[in-house]
C-alpha cells in the first residue's frame, strides 16, 4: 500500500478511534467553560484549545501522508493516543497543579507526530516536515515553561505558544506536504461531527438527577433542534462541496487551502461548540429561570461564532454565498437579553426559529439564482452527478 493515501483512501477505525481520545479534550474543556463562565474561563479555554487544535490538525495531515497500515505505525499512532489522554486528563486544572501534567505529555504528542511523519515514503514530505518540526517543539516546550512556573507570565507564555504555532505555516511554508482530499474532509468533518454531540451529552448532564416530564422533555428536544441546526450548517451539502473544491485544487496549493479552511477556521468553530454547551448543560436544569448574562453570552456567543467561523471557512473553499449566516451570526447575539431578562428556554427557541428561518431564506435566495438546477443535478448527495470542475465554479461565483 502506498504510503500517501489516494483519491479513494477514507478515514480507518484508528484514526476514529484517535478521534474520540481527541474529543475527551472538547468535554474537559466544555467543564472548565461550564465551572467558570467568566472571562479567566474564556481565556483557559481559548489557550488550551488554540495548542490542542494545532496538533490535533497535525495528526490528521498526518495519517493523511502516511497511512497507520502497518504494525509500527500504528503503535506510533497508539503512543500519540496515550499522550493525547493524559493531556485530556488535565484541563480542569491545567493552570494549576495539573499543568506539568499537561505541558509533558503536549510534549510527548509533539514528538510522537514527528517522529511518524519521518516514516513518509515521499522525500518532500519529509523535507517539509522536518522544516515544521523545529517550531512545534519550541512551541511546545513554550506551554510546558509556562506550566511550571504560573503566575501572570503563565498566560503570556500560553499566549506566545500559540501565536508560534499559528504563525509557523508563514515562516516555514506548507510546501511539500501532500493533501487527498477525500480522507482530509472526512477526516475533520467527522471531529466535527463528534464535537457537536458534545452538546448533546450536554443536554444529558445537565438532566442528571433531575425529573423527566413534558416541560424538561421539551427543553431537551430544543437543544437537540439547536445541535441539529450546527450539524445542517456544516453537513447541509458543503463537506461534499469542500472535498470537490480540494480536489480542484492544484496539489501546490492544496496545503495552504487547507490550513486555512480546516485549520485556522475550525477552531473558532469548535470554540463556538465548546461555548454552546457549556451554556447547554445550565438550561436543561433551569430551563424557565433567567439565565446569567455570563450564561446566556455564551449560549447565542457559540452560536455566533460557530456560524462566523463557517462562514470564512466555506468563503476560504468558495463553496457558497454567505451573506444569509453573516447575518444569522449578527443576530444570534440579540437573543442574549431573552436569556438574561426572560427564560433560558426563551434564547434557545429564539435561537433555533433564527437558524431555521435563516436557512430556509438562504435555500430559497440559492434556487432563484441562475444555474440553480444544474447546481442540484451537481449535488454529490444525488446518485449521478457532473464532475468536480463544473460544481465548484458556480458555486465559487
Amino acid at each position: 500500500m502506498s504510503d500517501t493515501p489516494t483519491e479513494a483512501t477514507r478515514v480507518t477505525t484508528l484514526e476514529l478511534f484517535f478521534d474520540l481520545v481527541f474529543v475527551f479534550t472538547i468535554t474537559q474543556l466544555t467543564t472548565v467553560l461550564a465551572r467558570e463562565p467568566n472571562v479567566r474561563g474564556v481565556l483557559q479555554v481559548a489557550l488550551m484549545l488554540g495548542v490542542i487544535w494545532w496538533m490535533y490538525g497535525g495528526y490528521a495531515w498526518l495519517t493523511n501522508a502516511v497511512a497507520p497500515d502497518r504494525a509500527e505505525r500504528r503503535l506510533l499512532l497508539f503512543g500519540g493516543m496515550a499522550a493525547f489522554l493524559v493531556l485530556a486528563l488535565a484541563p480542569p486544572r491545567a493552570f494549576s497543579d495539573s499543568g506539568p501534567a499537561f505541558g509533558l505529555a503536549y510534549l510527548a504528542v509533539v514528538s510522537v507526530h514527528t517522529v511518524m511523519f519521518t516514516r513518509a515514503s515521499s522525500a518532500r514530505t519529509v523535507r517539509a516536515i522536518l522544516r515544521l518540526a523545529p517550531y512545534n517543539l519550541v512551541s511546545a516546550l513554550v506551554v510546558l515553561l509556562a506550566c511550571l512556573i504560573g503566575g501572570t507570565a503563565e498566560y503570556l507564555l500560553w499566549a506566545l505558544a500559540v501565536v508560534l504555532e499559528w504563525v509557523t505555516p508563514r515562516l516555514s511554508s506548507t510546501s511539500g506536504f501532500e493533501i487527498a482530499p477525500a480522507h482530509f474532509v472526512e477526516r475533520h468533518g467527522l471531529v466535527v461531527l463528534i464535537a457537536i454531540g458534545e452538546s448533546v451529552v450536554a443536554i444529558g448532564s445537565g438532566a442528571i438527577g433531575l425529573r423527566v416530564d413534558l416541560p424538561r422533555a421539551g427543553v431537551a428536544v430544543l437543544g437537540l433542534l439547536l445541535s441539529a441546526c450546527l450539524w445542517w450548517t456544516y453537513f447541509g451539502g458543503d463537506d461534499q462541496r469542500a472535498e470537490h473544491a480540494l480536489t480542484e485544487a492544484t496539489p501546490d496549493r492544496r496545503p495552504s487551502l487547507a490550513l486555512s479552511a480546516f485549520g485556522y477556521w475550525h477552531l473558532p468553530m469548535l470554540l463556538g461548540i465548546i461555548a454552546i454547551a457549556s451554556a447547554l448543560r445550565e438550561i436543561v436544569g433551569h430551563a424557565f429561570t433567567d439565565l446569567t448574562d455570563a450564561r446566556a453570552f455564551a449560549l447565542a456567543g457559540g452560536v455566533a461564532l460557530f456560524l462566523l467561523g463557517d462562514v470564512f471557512y466555506r468563503r476560504s473553499l468558495g463553496i457558497g454565498s454567505n451573506h444569509w449566516r453573516a447575518g444569522m451570526s449578527a443576530l444570534a447575539l440579540a437573543t442574549i437579553p431573552l436569556g438574561a431578562a426572560v427564560a433560558a428556554t426563551a434564547q434557545l427557541a429564539a435561537l433555533v426559529a433564527l437558524l431555521g428561518a435563516g436557512f430556509g431564506a438562504e435555500y430559497l435566495a440559492a434556487s432563484r439564482k441562475p444555474g440553480a438546477e444544474e447546481q442540484r443535478r451537481g449535488d454529490p448527495d444525488e446518485p449521478e452527478h457532473m464532475p468536480a470542475s463544473e460544481v465548484v465554479r458556480p458555486l465559487g461565483e
